[in-house]
């Protein structure tokens, strides 16, 4: 059975509403349907596996307990990003404050959305690294907000929110991080084009 993005949604609202009345499984599928996505995200903002797999693990862990708080003016989805966004900034920072990673460790993101094709995937590999490589060069407060913004569409308000900046802080950081990641695919062009 096929099911519309509507249905989806209206699916996914009903199990929050199950959820926040105390239904464990309710909750529990609602992990199982947005868990790609939620994972994607945290591997984007953190760069790895291990730290995405604890920025999961904690973003369900808020979500749950702050189930009741959650409005529904958004979708779960939504949600469920400024949620991760949140967690990985937090992840983030504990992070710099008690370790300092060797960045040939750090592994690339995987993206790791099962709809995508390997065909689409290997025609656009070449690319995909250099834009990877150059946005997980950026600082994290520039590559959070492109990433919110650029990749899962969240508004500039939304944004600014999850954040605790304005809005036209949020916008100046979007430009400023735009021209950032301009700049290092520029630079990442020209190591390649001397490596010709």
């Amino acid at each position: 059975m096929q099911t519309n993005e509507s249905g989806e949604r209206d699916d996914l609202q009903g199990l929050v509403e199950a959820a926040r009345e105390g239904s464990r499984p309710a909750f529990d599928e609602l992990v199982r349907r947005t868990y790609v996505d939620t994972y994607t995200l945290a591997m984007r903002l953190t760069g790895n596996e291990e730290d995405a797999r604890d920025v999961v693990q904690d973003a369900y862990l808020r979500a749950w307990k702050g189930l009741m708080r959650f409005r529904g003016d958004a979708q779960f989805t939504t949600w469920m990003y400024r949620i991760t966004a949140n967690a990985s900034y937090t992840h983030v920072q504990k992070r710099k404050r008690h370790r300092t990673a060797n960045l040939e460790d750090i592994e690339e993101p995987v993206d790791v959305r099962l709809e995508a094709r390997p065909e689409a995937m290997a025609e656009s590999v070449a690319g995909l690294a250099e834009l990877t490589e150059a946005v997980d060069r950026l600082p994290q407060t520039l590559r959070q907000i492109v990433i919110l913004k650029d990749v899962y569409g969240l508004p500039h308000e939304a944004i600014a929110e999850e954040l605790g900046i304005s809005v036209a802080a949020a916008k100046v950081r979007l430009h400023r991080g735009r021209k950032k990641l301009r700049d290092l695919l520029d630079d990442v062009d020209e190591r390649s084009a001397h490596a010709v």
